[in-house]
């Protein structure tokens, strides 16, 4: 299964209880990575967007645009080494994305004219991509595949904590010292707390170690519908081929939208919120409410997704997370903001870790880093035009119940897409992938 020959034992698995399967101190370790790398390369960002137009005087446009830039640039960076982690895994790229990540992020407190903080952004973008989602996803994929959803409910949970925890901190330090104390502070906390992770705990592939995806789980019953699942998993897919199904178009298409529409709202949601909860703390803590309504969803929905069609339990997640944006439009009431801003959250995690489990499900393992890179790569140039977007609706028209209506929209649209993710019909494997 694995890429490579080498054999490579982490530091920390002669360390660690060895009666617990080391799988789940990888799930661990990548959402420490997460914690650090999403929470500040998503949700600092959105705390950065309104102290950046306030202290330069900037548009909306202007810094929403070096948002899109970002997402666009971390997406093609996706792309580029999704196929290269297939082949010779992610330690090389997430140890340099590690660097670039931390040195990049403290650099935004010294930008001082508009090209400044694009460029800024262009280089946090590409350690983004080269650290974060394909990397992290892809390992995950390698080491679970029954009990893929319960691991990566635990991964995916650092992306929530990082809002939770980061995004009121960042804001409380703002407002001590600005974005000239916050920015440096969590550049120091990414490269700090990735680099001694990737390099004493983290492991590519459990056949490295001697071990099997899952552990000891007990083999499932031998039948055609076992077979079927282990050929899919270990099929080798190429980029052609993976373009032929409708499954492909069906998860890229549906994520570009849905991931245009959840990061314009996640970014102006600061912004929105922040007049009619009185302060930009209290809009931040909101932010932090977002996270922690994601944490418990996630958990949740890990306990039981890898039961269900997943298919569908996107669709849902994809109309709830539509109608509390368009809830929380048309409420001014303070108690039912809070109340739609934890409901939405229930859903935005999920939604993230709901692409990687049906590019794993149904693409399998073996080819997960180039499909799933390329389908990251469009997911994130759409979660670049978000906020871009929004940004732009919002100075045309003077606020922002028109460009979170259209982000609505472009949510239910798609959850009617994502009901054509069907598996493709498998090839039969040939003797040198069984």
């Amino acid at each position: 299964m694995s890429s490579t020959s080498a054999t490579r034992f982490p530091p920390a698995a002669r360390i660690l209880p060895s009666n617990v399967f080391y799988g789940w101190y990888i799930a661990l370790a990548c959402g420490l990575l997460m914690f650090v790398g999403v929470g500040v390369g998503y949700y600092g960002l959105a705390v950065f967007l309104k102290p950046l137009k306030d202290e330069h005087g900037w548009s909306t446009t202007l810094v929403s645009g070096a948002t899109g830039l970002y997402f666009t640039v971390s997406g093609l960076t996706s792309g580029f080494v999704g196929p290269r982690i297939d082949r010779s895994g992610p330690m090389k790229f997430m140890i340099a994305g590690a660097i670039l990540n931390g040195f990049s992020a403290a650099a935004i407190g010294f930008v001082e004219e508009a090209w400044q903080l694009y460029a800024v952004y262009t280089v946090l973008a590409v350690a983004f991509g080269m650290s974060s989602a394909v990397a992290v996803n892809a390992i995950m994929t390698r080491w679970f595949v029954r009990r893929r959803a319960r691991a990566m409910s635990i991964s995916s949970t650092g992306v929530s904590l990082g809002g939770v925890i980061l995004s009121p901190l960042i804001s409380k330090m703002i407002d001590i010292g600005g974005i000239e104390l916050a920015a440096p502070v969590m550049g120091a906390l990414v490269a700090s707390v990735s680099l001694p992770v990737i390099l004493l705990v983290v492991a590519w592939d459990p056949a490295d170690m001697g071990l099997k995806p899952d552990g000891n789980l007990p083999p499932a019953p031998e039948s055609a519908a076992s077979l079927h699942a282990e050929s899919v998993q270990m099929r080798r897919w190429t980029n052609a081929e993976a373009r032929r199904s409708m499954a492909f178009w069906s998860i890229l298409i549906a994520f570009l939208l849905v991931l245009s529409a959840q990061t314009g709202y996640v970014f102006h949601q600061i912004s929105f919120l922040e007049d009619r909860l009185g302060s930009r703390s209290m809009a931040a803590f909101a932010l932090s409410a977002t996270a922690g309504g994601s944490i418990i969803a996630r958990l949740i929905v890990g306990m039981f997704a890898d039961a269900v069609d997943k298919r569908l339990l996107t669709f849902v997640l994809f109309v709830v997370q539509a109608t509390a944006i368009l809830a929380i439009i048309h409420t001014g009431n303070v108690a039912a903001t809070w109340a739609i801003t934890l409901v939405f959250g229930f859903t935005i995690g999920n939604v993230y870790m709901m692409q990687s489990l049906l590019v794993g499900e149904i693409f399998g393992l073996v080819s997960f880093g180039a499909i799933f890179g390329m389908v990251n790569l469009v997911g994130q140039v759409g979660a670049g035009a978000g906020p871009f977007g929004v940004g732009f609706l919002h100075d045309q028209t003077g606020g922002y119940s028109v460009p979170f209506t259209v982000t609505a929209g472009l949510t239910y649209l798609a959850a009617f897409v994502i009901l054509f993710a069907r598996p493709p019909v498998p090839a039969t494997l040939t003797p040198t992938e069984r």
